[in-house]
């Protein structure tokens, strides 16, 4: 039936699409305030940082310079600022603080021996905002001065050391005008850690990082609005809970769905589709090669000095690893949601216009191209071997965006041309639907991942860190976290309709309470990476409360879940033809509940993240949450795609099962024998010894946290082997030995994926 404008109307309410535009309105509304305030009230760079006696101690163009010099190298990816990057370094920030702040406390130890008194003295200058607003200058005292110098030493003695140590290859930066300008921008972090904002007692970062020599203590905002947050998640669940146990607002109790899948080979494979198997191949490559990579990683925080004996630091440094495993996983992720794209849409259309395939294949080598080019730049670009284009064609330097600009301009484009490719072949159906049904939303999701990716290229390289991370976390989370989540749920969503395990208007009810539960606390909780990063107080206390009600959809979507589960294995029942695909969305739900819920909430209270910031609890909440989400959906979607395009006395549910619980035991290996035992022995150490010493390489190599993390090979062992070489011998079989069921480009597509049972109440399409 078609409205009097020739669409087809809404198939639920339009409360559903009223409610999640108006969610998106208010959410990006905030988000602009407090855009606003972050550039208002940004930490400044003086113009010149002086001593007592008016000796110029460096610049505000040092510091930026020292920011590029951090960039191109890319330390970010071994240490952190701010407790943001990689956890084998310190994190610059607080390294800086606590050794600056003991020298100048011995300076003034020596001339006073009352310990009280020292202590006031070295917190009162720490806190003291000199900053002259007029001038742009500010002042130190002569001890604090001294440290200064003493800290160009020390950082030079660590970047430009002989030997290869703790996975930095040997004599890594070695321009000492280079390291001078690297540590004013280490020093200016550390300045606007402790120098309270004007009119405030507490400094820009809102006294992070912690350090009880230079009196940077807990705020009580943090503390207020950690309470705070709890009450929002406790409150918020309480009543979505009630409603929806009240009203049957999804429709599960209505399934009845009994349903038998179509044979391999009477399902007609377009050339469009027949194309993505390549992509998928890729894509299981590049997953091997990321999950290697992640291995030799791993070995470098059990084993820094070398690798089995083998000093492989000067030619293959960790934040060369780190940087390439991160990437790769974005890469080989997106590949995989590049390809279910492509090969669902002629399943919604019944249809593929001419063209689809050469295009499927052109998009392919522009991805090869963008991958391999930008990887081979990162690596020139830390090795200063194109010193004066490295940000644009090596290493960008921010923590995932680690790429090139060009490189970066051209994946956007790259993921605009699989838009038109989408649109092309979406095109008819969308002018028939209206543009709040099921087409449209796939459409605005596939836009919305080169959009919001695009956000990236307002991080420049001469603004401040502030504005820059500001931005960064932009594509962190909403691109990561939000329009990712959001693409994958409808596609997830679609391949469920059309296996006929659920109605078209249960699919698009759990497709819009995504989109406003996930807005209403992730758009406005984007603000939880930056509680510390400089960002006002406004910041910390909207990011806190909204981060916190993401739990709500987790815990009510792992509920539902169930309901959505027992109607697929009701269908898949007798043929098990997407068994193995189907229990890898299963997997999604379960690592959603425990790494994006509850390790991510465990890490979003402002008073947690003040001690565990940059720990290894961030990076079990990382992991879980990327691989546990996204990695587990990529898995998913491939094997639904691959199991059509492989002849059917070539597939393998064995290989899959392998995978399966190979990826599914490796990672839960990783988190609990590694990850999370470290982050919480981690943060008991940085609330009694300090935050300094957690982030250092002694804390690293104690005994217990070195067994910890020899610990974790085993897991890694398996979920390599056993969970990446499968799905990439799969993709070859799929090569080698394709569906015999090749669509002619003249014909439409005709065939539904499943036959309804005799009696049984279809779930329909």
């Amino acid at each position: 039936m078609h409205g009097s404008s020739g669409r087809q109307p809404m198939i639920v309410s339009s409360w559903w699409f009223q409610g999640a535009i108006l969610t998106y309105i208010l959410g990006f509304a905030v988000l602009g305030i407090l855009a606003y305030l972050a550039y208002e009230e940004q930490p400044p760079i003086p113009t010149q940082v002086v001593d007592d006696s008016g000796g110029v101690l460096f610049t505000g163009d040092d510091v930026l310079d020292g920011m590029n010099v951090f960039q191109r190298f890319g330390v970010m990816q071994y240490g952190s600022v701010y407790g943001h990057g990689a956890y084998l370094g310190p994190d610059f920030t607080a390294d800086y603080l606590h050794r600056s702040a003991e020298a100048v406390t011995r300076e003034y130890a020596g001339n006073s021996s009352d310990e009280a008194i020292v202590r006031q003295i070295v917190t009162s200058e720490f806190h003291d905002n000199t900053y002259d607003a007029v001038t742009g200058v500010v002042k130190w005292s002569g001890p604090r001065a001294k440290a200064h110098d003493l800290l160009i030493d020390h950082y030079a003695a660590q970047f430009n050391n002989r030997q290869s140590e703790g996975g930095k290859q040997a004599q890594w930066i070695t321009n000492q005008e280079d390291i001078r300008k690297l540590t004013a921008f280490f020093a200016w972090t550390a300045w606007t850690g402790t120098a309270n904002r004007p009119g405030k007692g507490f400094s820009y970062t809102n006294n992070w990082p912690p350090e009880p020599l230079a009196g940077n203590y807990v705020t009580a905002e943090s503390i207020t609005w950690s309470v705070i947050s709890i009450i929002a998640l406790l409150g918020g669940a309480g009543i979505i809970l009630y409603f929806f146990g009240k009203y049957d607002w999804l429709g599960w109790g209505k399934e009845r769905a009994l349903v038998k899948f179509r044979p391999v080979t009477e399902v007609t494979i377009t050339p469009a589709q027949s194309a993505v198997v390549w992509i998928l191949f890729v894509s299981s490559f590049l997953f091997v090669l990321q999950t290697l990579l992640g291995g030799v990683a791993a070995h470098y925080r059990a084993q820094p000095g070398d690798f089995f004996g083998v000093d492989i630091s000067s030619f293959l440094p960790f934040n060369i690893v780190r940087t390439w495993h991160l990437q790769l996983a974005i890469f080989w992720v997106s590949a995989s949601f590049l390809a279910a794209g492509i090969f669902i849409v002629p399943l919604i259309t019944r249809r593929e216009p001419k063209g689809q395939a050469p295009l499927a294949i052109l998009l392919l080598i522009a991805v090869a191209v963008v991958v391999f080019g930008s990887l081979a730049g990162e690596y020139a670009g830390v090795m200063n071997w194109i010193p004066d284009v490295w940000f644009w064609f090596g290493h960008q330097g921010w923590e995932y965006l680690e790429l090139g600009r060009v490189w970066q301009i051209l994946l956007i484009i790259g993921l605009l041309f699989w838009v038109v490719i989408l649109w092309r072949g979406l095109r008819g159906t969308l002018k028939t639907t209206h543009f709040g049904n099921m087409p449209w939303l796939l459409f605005y999701s596939a836009l919305a991942i080169p959009a919001f990716y695009a956000v990236g290229l307002l991080a420049g390289s001469r603004q401040g860190f502030v504005i820059t991370d500001f931005w960064r976390f932009w594509v962190v989370h909403l691109w990561v976290e939000d329009f990712l989540e959001l693409f994958t749920t409808i596609v997830v969503a679609y391949m469920f309709v059309l296996l006929g395990m659920v109605r078209s208007t249960t699919a698009i009810r759990v497709i819009y309470l995504d989109i406003i539960l996930y807005s209403i606390g992730g758009v406005i909780g984007t603000m939880h990476h930056l509680y510390f990063s400089g960002t006002p107080t406004a910041h910390l206390a909207l990011g806190a409360t909204f981060s916190a009600m993401e739990v709500i959809p987790l815990l009510l979507l792992t509920l539902e879940a169930w309901g959505f589960i027992r109607s697929g294995e009701r269908s898949a029942a007798s043929v098990h033809l997407h068994g193995w695909a189907v229990w890898f969305l299963v997997a999604v739900g379960v690592w959603n509940f425990f790494g994006a819920g509850v390790f991510g909430f465990l890490i979003n209270l402002p008073f947690v993240s003040y001690y565990e910031i940059g720990t290894n609890l961030t990076a079990n909440h990382g992991h879980t949450a990327m691989m546990g989400v996204y990695g587990m959906l990529a898995v998913g979607l491939l094997l639904f795609c691959l199991r059509y395009l492989v002849h059917p006395d070539k597939w393998s549910d064995r290989a899959a099962k392998l995978s399966f619980w190979s990826l599914n035991v490796g990672l839960a290996w990783m988190a609990f024998f590694n990850l999370f035992p470290v982050g919480i022995v981690q943060l008991y150490d940085a609330v009694n010894e300090g935050y300094w010493h957690a982030r250092s390489l002694d804390f690293l190599m104690t005994r217990w946290v070195n067994i910890l993390e020899w610990a974790r090979f085993p897991g890694d062992a398996l979920f390599i082997a056993g969970g990446t070489l499968p799905l990439l011998w799969l993709c070859w079989r799929a090569i080698r030995y394709p569906n015999p069921a090749r669509l002619n480009p003249k014909h439409d597509i005709t065939a539904d994926l499943f036959t309804p049972q005799p009696g049984a109440d279809s779930a329909g399409t």
